[in-house]
């Protein structure tokens, strides 16, 4: 019997500014356990990044994830943060399951971050809400599909343990 994936999960943004589902934050939660995993917050300064300045609106400056990770990175902006990115590639994962808030600017960003550091991000749909542009998040999965290819249909293809 071959050995299961070496994988990681990526948790984006699920945090109370974004007002997830409970049923989300359950079910990623789970997920969390199996696996690696890493959350981003996104946290406002307005110093940083010029959400409020720019675009009207702005995340909270203390949310914390609601999902327990095995690491925490807050960050400003879209990007996860370097470090994020440093901790995934020294788990020496096959690849890096994607989930969280925002399909279509928040993870898509996290996608690209990974795709260019070699890390095989695959996204896991039914885990993901849009953004207000789309909030079922079939626009990002489209878009992230385009770029990246990989995207799961069911989680048998999670291929945990």
């Amino acid at each position: 019997m071959a050995s299961p994936m070496k994988q990681a999960l990526l948790i984006v943004d699920v945090q109370p500014s974004f007002s997830p589902p409970a049923e989300l934050v359950g079910d990623i939660a789970a997920l969390a356990a199996l696996m690696p995993s890493v959350a981003t917050v996104e946290r406002h300064d307005e110093s940083v990044t010029p959400f409020e300045r720019q675009l009207g609106w702005k995340p909270g400056p203390a949310d914390d994830s609601l999902v327990l990770a095995d690491r925490i990175f807050v960050k400003h902006g879209y990007l996860p943060p370097p470090e994020a990115i440093a901790h995934l590639r020294s788990l020496g994962t096959q690849r890096v399951l994607v989930c969280g808030i925002q399909a279509d600017t928040c993870v898509l960003a996290a996608g690209f971050a990974l795709f260019d550091a070699g890390l095989h991000p695959t996204l896991i749909p039914w885990l993901c809400i849009g953004s207000s542009l789309d909030r079922s998040g079939e626009l990002g999965a489209r878009l992230w599909r385009h770029h990246f290819g990989a995207v799961l249909t069911h989680p048998d293809e999670l291929m945990i343990g």
